[in-house]
């Protein structure tokens, strides 16, 4: 059974406005009308109307905290929203902690420090950041400790209150009989959301949750090398922790632009050179740009043909992946034809062609051709 929580992508202490918000947003994302002919689409909108239907009402959703199941009964349908195998877990737990229905699950202590969520954004750069490894800024939307009551999510001169129905352990017992014995599952308190403690007077600034919404400036250094798909964990810099906890990582995920003259194979690089035909006959020497090692000489050799590549070695980008140094800058050669060109160029170039003895010039168009232009 999947959890209700994780369908509205909410945590479980969330308030009813983030739970109505949450669902407006998937609720719009995912409906029919947006998504004619997606199965998939439609199946998750009916999801994500009965997880609505159950956190949005406070009783159902108290049950469903305590028993895994808005209607109270953890043995609804097979055990219901229960696991077969925590039921039985907690069962032999009873046995072995001093016989059959008087056993106690540990208790988990709702104040501890407890670390906060990651977080996973894009960033894009280009080729030349990718090559260089360079730091970049980066704004990120993340949890921060509220700066108005400090966490406590409690109105400034006023504190928390220790939950009554719990006492503070964040969680509340309940029992079941049937044919084995005495079961006793432990769930969370429905008054206070598991934390221990309930607030009276909510911090204006924070609504009561004790973190607020912030953009956080974070510096990077991108590493020589990246490529499309590279994973950067900066740690300390996700969502802040709860109860002093510690923040959680944040990670990048590198997205590398195409550039408009260099092509990326691992650590090679490939571009294209445009030459004439009289350096491609007699040779020359001419200047290649490369990607961040600025101008370099490349030797065409007389009689180079169309397609031709020449290597320049180490002008690629840093190899990674345990391999080392950089790799080689490949330059694909072209012959570049003219399209338009001077009547001095056409009559050396005619000249070159009766020196070679081959011909030239486009046929002219004889009298049937012209006739069956007519009815074309």
């Amino acid at each position: 059974m999947e959890d209700l929580y994780q369908i509205l992508g909410v945590p479980r202490d969330a308030t009813q406005t983030d739970i109505k918000k949450a669902y407006r947003k998937l609720a719009m994302q995912y409906h029919p009308d947006n998504n004619k002919g997606n199965e998939e689409a439609e199946t998750t909108f009916k999801k994500i109307n009965a997880a609505y239907e159950v956190l949005s009402d406070p009783d159902k959703r108290a049950r469903y905290d305590q028993f895994g199941s808005a209607d109270g009964d953890p043995f609804r349908g097979g055990f219901g929203g229960a696991n077969f195998g925590d039921l039985f877990g907690d069962l032999f737990s009873q046995v072995f902690s001093g016989g059959m229905g008087f056993g106690r699950a540990q208790n988990h202590d709702p104040n501890a420090p407890q670390r906060g969520g990651s977080l996973e954004m894009p960033l894009e750069i280009t080729l030349i950041e990718a090559a260089q490894g360079i730091p970049k800024t980066v704004e990120i939307p993340r949890w921060e400790v509220c700066g108005t009551c400090g966490g406590t999510g409690a109105r400034p001169g006023t504190s928390p209150k220790t939950c009554g129905k719990c006492q503070g352990r964040g969680q509340v017992e309940s029992r079941q009989r049937t044919m084995f014995g005495e079961f006793v599952s432990v769930g969370q308190c429905p008054a206070c959301g598991g934390k221990g403690k309930t607030i009276e007077e909510k911090c204006s600034g924070c609504g009561g949750r004790g973190h607020e919404r912030k953009k956080h400036i974070v510096e990077v250094k991108i590493p020589a090398g990246v490529e499309t798909g590279t994973r950067l964990r900066i740690s300390g810099e996700g969502d802040a922790g709860v109860n002093g906890g510690p923040n959680g990582d944040l990670f990048l995920v590198i997205k590398v632009n195409p550039d408009k003259i260099f092509e990326r194979d691992g650590g090679d690089l490939h571009r294209r050179l445009y030459i004439t035909y009289p350096q491609a006959v007699l040779g020359a020497v001419v200047d290649i740009e490369t990607l961040i090692d600025g101008t370099e000489k490349l030797n065409i050799p007389p009689g180079t043909t169309h397609g031709s590549k020449f290597k320049i070695r180490d002008r690629g980008i840093t190899r990674l992946r345990g391999a080392r140094g950089r790799g080689d800058l490949y330059v694909h050669v072209f012959i570049d034809i003219p399209q338009k060109i001077s009547e001095k160029e056409k009559q050396l170039i005619g000249e070159l062609a009766n020196v070679m003895k081959v011909s030239v010039g486009v046929a002219e168009e004889g009298f049937l051709d012209r006739f069956k232009k007519l009815f074309d």
